[in-house]
Formats: structure tokens, C-alpha cells, sequence
């Protein structure tokens, strides 16, 4: 069973760019789908970005050509950069993962971190 923590959020302002990993102990195991997710105040959590079959990547409409998944398996990290943020990307984010892709789609995978919170002021 994988443990997952991640780490990288802080607090910055529009336009600026964050970089949060996600530390995958005790490895990256490729059989598992690796995402992130993220919760807004108020909002209900939405997907963000993930790996699906193949290493295909998907993201969501919002963050499309701003935010870029990628992991690093000798690291065993999962990253997110965050380019371009915007008042509307604050959030808790967190990393997931599940070997089922259809429960990383659906929002339900097993395996979650702690979280780490992202603050975008204007």
C-alpha cells in the first residue's frame, strides 16, 4: 500500500508558479494510477491532473496549459507545476492513487496524502 505525502504549497501571488510533489513511499509502483486532486473553500474536491493507461496524462479544463503532471520514479516523487496561478486555484491539493483507473476518474481512489494548501492573492 502506497503512502503518499506531499509537499511545495505556499502562498503566492497571481501569475506566479508552484511546484508541489507528492513523495510516494516505499515506491512509485507503475501498477498504480498516480493524481492530483484539489479542494477549494466551500467547493467540493475536483480532479485536477492525473496519469492514466499508457502514461497518458489528462487535466482538468481549468488548468489545462498551466499545470503539467509528472514523476520521477528514482525520486519516487509525483510533481505538479503550477505556472500562471490564478485567485480561482486556491485549494488544498492532494496527491492519490489507486490501481483501478476508473476510481482515479471517478474521483474514489484508495490512497491519499495528507494534503497542501496553496494560497493565489490578486
Amino acid at each position: 500500500q502506497p503512502q503518499l505525502m506531499e509537499s511545495g504549497g505556499g502562498s503566492v501571488q497571481t501569475g506566479g508558479s508552484l511546484r508541489l510533489s507528492c513523495t510516494v513511499s516505499p515506491y512509485i509502483d507503475d501498477n498504480y494510477f498516480m493524481a492530483w486532486f484539489r479542494q477549494a473553500p466551500g467547493k467540493e474536491r475536483e480532479a485536477v491532473a492525473a496519469f492514466e493507461r499508457g502514461g497518458s496524462t489528462s487535466y482538468a479544463d481549468s488548468v489545462k496549459g498551466r499545470f503539467t503532471i509528472s514523476k520521477d520514479n528514482t525520486k519516487n516523487t509525483v510533481y505538479l507545476q503550477m505556472n500562471d496561478l490564478k485567485p480561482e486555484d486556491t485549494a488544498v491539493y492532494y496527491c492519490a492513487a489507486d490501481r483501478e483507473v476508473w476510481k482515479v476518474v471517478q474521483g474514489i481512489p484508495d490512497y491519499w496524502g495528507q494534503g497542501t494548501k496553496v494560497t493565489v492573492s490578486s
